[in-house]
């Protein structure tokens, strides 16, 4: 009852994510060894990349973990990982000026990041009510309003994941641009900031494409009833 032929285009998805991960980690741990040749930390990177920006009341703040790095649209803080807040590398200052990207986007009102925020508290609760209706719309097939229902709620999650996508890219290429036009990296060293912010993208887009393969899957099986 439960096994789909877009189960095995999902498991293909699910493969690639799991490899993203691996990826953005390994990536992350060999930019890491690399000394980026302005010697700015991290933080240091954040700090002056967010006053070049005139955003100087946005503090920024060390967090326990690895790869715990965010920006809080809320308190409007810019929290880095103890590694990146400390380290003087290509990975620390790749993904530092990324987080300050989000602030900038927050600053000038990107279009897609204040969607993301405004859609974040109908996703949140979206996320939390659409498998328990899908779940019971495939078990108890004679209430297909339940699988629709849930189908609408899961909807919005994948497109929360998909107006994701450009939030995250946009970051990254503004950090990138800022981070040559301040000097933070050279030419050559570019290369290795695309390397460490091009895997992170990944994981997004493997993500993306997970949620929005199930969408599809749970599509077609509603309709395949609908026709019965």
């Amino acid at each position: 009852m439960f096994f789909h032929p877009m189960d095995f285009l999902i498991l293909i998805a699910f493969g690639l994510s799991m490899w993203a991960s691996f990826r953005v980690r390994g990536t992350f741990n060999r930019w890491s060894q690399v000394p980026v040749q302005s010697g700015m930390t991290g933080y240091e990177a954040a700090r002056r990349m967010l006053d070049a920006e005139g955003l100087y009341d946005v503090p920024i703040e060390p967090v326990p973990g690895a790869l715990t790095d965010h920006y809080d649209p809320i308190s409007r803080t810019v929290r880095l990982s103890e590694p990146v807040y400390y380290e003087s590398t290509i990975s620390a200052v790749s993904v530092a000026c990324h987080e300050v990207g989000h602030a900038i986007q927050h600053q000038v009102h990107y279009p897609m990041l204040v969607a993301r925020h405004k859609m974040f508290p109908v996703v949140n609760f979206a996320s939390g009510v659409a498998p328990l209706l899908l779940i019971a719309g495939l078990i108890f097939q004679q209430f297909d309003i339940l699988l629709l229902l849930g189908i609408v709620f899961f909807s919005a999650a994948v497109l929360f994941q998909l107006v994701t996508l450009p939030v995250e890219f946009n970051a990254s290429n503004r950090a990138r641009e800022l981070m040559i036009a301040g000097g933070f990296i050279t030419n050559e060293e570019e290369q290795g900031v695309a390397k460490v912010l091009n895997a992170a993208a990944l994981t997004y887009v493997a993500a993306a494409l997970i949620s929005l393969l199930e969408l599809v899957k749970y599509v077609m099986i509603f309709n395949s009833r609908s026709n019965d």
